[in-house]
């Protein structure tokens, strides 16, 4: 009974985090500046074609663009605040707590979650103002809400145990940022996954970037665009599979890890992992 008092109190703190957040100045300003640049690359490609086709290049791009965003996303936010939460002392205050970290992972999981929403309605909103032909058949948006909440559970955990073992806040950039735009550069985004090697392309196909835009992509494009693919085909159910596994993998794993940080945690664990923030910043 208790654990599940604290899932309910974290999940309070992350509706409360996420009010907070969406109210933030700082916060809205990166919503519109990530909708600037995804949007303004968009419009300045509205005139193209996909070659061989009659979609435009927006129509495929868009849903790549979202798959990216929310890996994006639900890996580094939830790193950048596991890492500097260890540092600041929150994790401690919360493993003193019956409970505590229960509701701290759980509160994590519904801000981060959350703050995906507006981050794509910003995107989405100018995007059918401006563009033409984005959704095929309204049937795709049942497709976006099962491929969005899959590739949570796929790529969260991932975040998690980044946030978990990098020795400090300022090693998320090179353990986690780098990783995501080298995948986001093979995963087929910006350009047919085919064009690459062929051992980038299955390796591309281990991780679920790729997997998150092909849904995406099967959502939003007609069933003819299908051909653009590897296969010829949406491999809807490939898609479940890489993904489910990988939320499988994610929810064995970082559990344990987690644990294992929690161990870790004490005064002068702080302490230390703040003398080595002050210390990088000098």
């Amino acid at each position: 009974m208790k654990g599940w008092y604290a899932v309910r109190i974290g999940a309070r703190r992350g509706l409360t985090e996420f009010g907070q957040s969406v109210r933030s100045t700082q916060d809205q300003g990166f919503y519109l500046f990530t909708a600037l640049l995804a949007v303004g690359y968009l419009f300045l490609r509205r005139n193209a074609d996909i070659e061989g086709t009659d979609l435009s290049f927006a129509s495929v791009t868009l849903p790549s663009i979202l798959g990216l965003l929310i890996a994006f996303g639900v890996v580094i936010g939830p790193a950048y605040a596991l890492a500097m939460e260890r540092e600041d002392g929150t994790l401690l205050r919360h493993k003193a707590i019956p409970h505590g970290l229960t509701g701290y992972f759980t509160g994590q999981m519904v801000f981060q979650s959350l703050s995906l929403v507006p981050q794509l309605v910003v995107i989405l909103v100018p995007s059918f103002l401006l563009f033409d032909d984005l959704m095929a058949d309204p049937s795709g948006w049942f497709t976006v809400v099962w491929v969005v909440l899959l590739g949570l559970a796929a790529t969260m955990p991932i975040g998690m145990v980044i946030g978990a073992l990098v020795p400090n806040s300022q090693k998320v950039g090179s353990w986690g940022m780098l990783p995501v735009m080298t995948l986001a550069g093979i995963s087929g985004i910006f350009y047919p996954i085919q064009q690459l090697w062929g051992w980038v392309e299955v390796v591309a196909q281990i991780f679920p970037m790729y997997w998150l835009g092909l849904g995406m992509r099967s959502a939003f494009l007609p069933d003819e665009a299908a051909a653009l693919e590897v296969g010829g085909s949406w491999r809807t159910l490939e898609t479940v599979g890489v993904l489910g596994v990988w939320a499988v993998i994610g929810a064995v794993i970082t559990p344990i890890v987690l644990r294992r940080m929690a161990r870790r945690q004490s005064g002068s664990a702080v302490e230390a992992g703040r003398e080595a923030a002050t210390q990088w910043v000098r």
